[in-house]
């Protein structure tokens, strides 16, 4: 797993593009976008933004999530984790550093503040910033043989019951070697970074992003004795889906995903790709756990 916050030089001074994707919904957004654009274009830096973006600033020429970043060095953030997570998954393995604001929310991720951010950009111009790389999760489903569907997560992999059904089975596999079968509402498959989503609420451990692991969560398991197990980044999880078709689905950083039908083979393993995440110079990992978790101070 790539150290958590990696203190290299960026080549920031060369920025000509960035690309915005925006939280709907935020009062204050019109505004700061219009700010954000004024400052940038003072700096000679032009943007691309996604339909959100546009909406905030009463005009039309959004392109498509998906494609923002074509042509970018720098991603900038407005919104919360969930807006960074779906950015995560747009840049499909570019290397391109996500500058990421939090306007309102818990935030594990989104660590800048709004007071922050035209400081935090002009540090990022000057290639002076701390770097947080992060390890994204593939995800594979294989029906009677054949791959039907493939994802990167930057949080985790989620199976879990549909609707009114009842728990589900879940047979687990790290490495070819069996595990066990899960009788639960769920199974959680999560990254370090996604340690304190889901995971953490299902009574998952807190993973320091440096370590290199992946946590396997059941959700609400029959056996109480079936508790969280931490294995190797290198590992191979495979879960078969044991439950009648339709009867769980599978979610992909708690935004995509599908139902499974039976037999499915869900496989997970860690991914070439990370993403790199601009972080405030005074702000470790501990800092954000104490704020956000409201861990007492000394």
């Amino acid at each position: 797993m790539s150290s958590c916050c990696t203190p290299i030089a960026i080549p920031m001074l060369d920025i000509q593009t960035v690309g915005i994707l925006s939280k709907p919904g935020i009062a204050h957004a019109s505004t700061l976008v219009a700010e954000l654009l004024s400052w940038l274009a003072r700096r000679g830096i032009s943007a691309r933004y996604d339909a959100q973006t546009a909406v905030y600033l009463d005009r039309t020429d959004g392109v498509g999530r998906d494609v923002v970043a074509d042509g970018t060095q720098l991603i900038i953030v407005l919104g919360g984790d969930g807006t960074l997570l779906s950015a995560a998954r747009t840049l499909r393995g570019r290397e391109i550093p996500i500058f990421a604001v939090n306007l309102g929310g818990l935030g594990f991720l989104t660590a800048i503040t709004i007071d922050q951010i035209y400081p935090e950009l002009e540090r990022t111009l000057q290639g002076e910033q701390r770097i947080a790389s992060r390890r994204m999760l593939e995800c594979e489903v294989v029906r009677s043989g054949t791959s039907v569907a493939s994802w990167e997560a930057l949080n985790d992999v989620v199976i879990t019951k549909s609707s009114i059904a009842r728990m589900i089975d879940l047979e687990a596999y790290v490495d070819n070697n069996y595990v066990c079968t899960y009788k639960a509402d769920g199974l959680i498959i999560a990254t370090p970074t996604g340690s304190t989503a889901y995971s953490l609420s299902a009574g998952g451990p807190i993973i320091f992003p440096a370590v290199a692991a992946l946590c396997i969560t059941p959700i609400c398991p029959h056996m109480l004795t079936n508790r969280p197990v931490l294995v190797p980044d290198s590992s191979v999880i495979q879960i078969i889906c044991l439950a009648a078709d339709h009867d769980a689905y599978l979610t992909i950083d708690g935004q995509v995903g599908q139902p499974l039908v039976h037999e499915d083979r869900i496989l997970c393993r860690s991914s070439s790709h990370s993403i790199h995440l601009i972080r405030p110079p005074k702000m470790l990992f501990f800092d954000v756990l104490r704020e956000k978790l409201k861990w007492g101070e000394r």
